[in-house]
């Protein structure tokens, strides 16, 4: 299984992709951060996370996406900001009928050092060990990626039978989309 964990925010949006199985081995597969400019806009910070995240999918195929789930902090201005990523992220994986999992930071730092309140430099470490990596990923956003696509990786079992059902519900709804949007720009009526 290829799964793309994305660690969302408006200015580093962390992108790792893991390959794996429970039970087996990690691979590394990519990992990267798609950057915007603070000074920009944010609709064209958005923009540029899609393209960024558009072309990363089109170019490592993933079967499953992990995007972190956004929880409430203290700076509403950068909560939102992450949210409005990380549903860029989402909309992305559905456009492509990828099923979609929403990991909580304290389920990913659990899936991959035991403690669910691990600080960053113990995930890094863990993911860096867990991937044979000679070097740590940096920056921070990019291990919490690629510990998000390892969660989801070993979740396995039931949570893969979960996916692929919820796999089948985003695809018919992306061909409903694709038809509607089709018959509109047929001239046709839209429901």
């Amino acid at each position: 299984m290829r799964v793309m964990g994305v660690d969302p925010g408006l200015t580093r949006c962390g992108v790792g992709v893991v390959e794996g199985a429970p039970g087996k081995r990690l691979h590394l597969v990519h990992v990267s951060v798609v950057r915007t400019a603070p000074e920009d806009d944010i609709p064209l910070r958005l923009l540029g996370i899609e393209s960024g995240i558009e072309a990363l999918m089109d170019e490592f195929r993933p079967d499953a996406v992990a995007v972190e789930r956004v929880f409430s902090q203290h700076n509403v201005r950068t909560v939102m900001g992450t949210a409005q990523a990380a549903g860029v992220a989402m909309l992305v994986a559905a456009r492509r009928g990828l099923p979609v999992a929403l990991p909580t930071p304290s389920e990913a730092k659990a899936a991959v050092t035991g403690n669910g309140r691990a600080d960053k430099a113990q995930v890094t470490r863990m993911v860096t060990r867990l991937l044979s990596l000679e070097a740590a990923p940096k920056p921070a956003d990019a291990a919490d990626a690629l510990a998000l696509a390892i969660c989801h990786v070993w979740r396995g079992g039931a949570q893969q039978r979960l996916a692929t059902a919820q796999r089948s519900r985003i695809e018919e709804a992306a061909r409903a989309e694709r038809e509607r949007l089709a018959a509109r720009s047929r001239g046709g009526t839209v429901q």
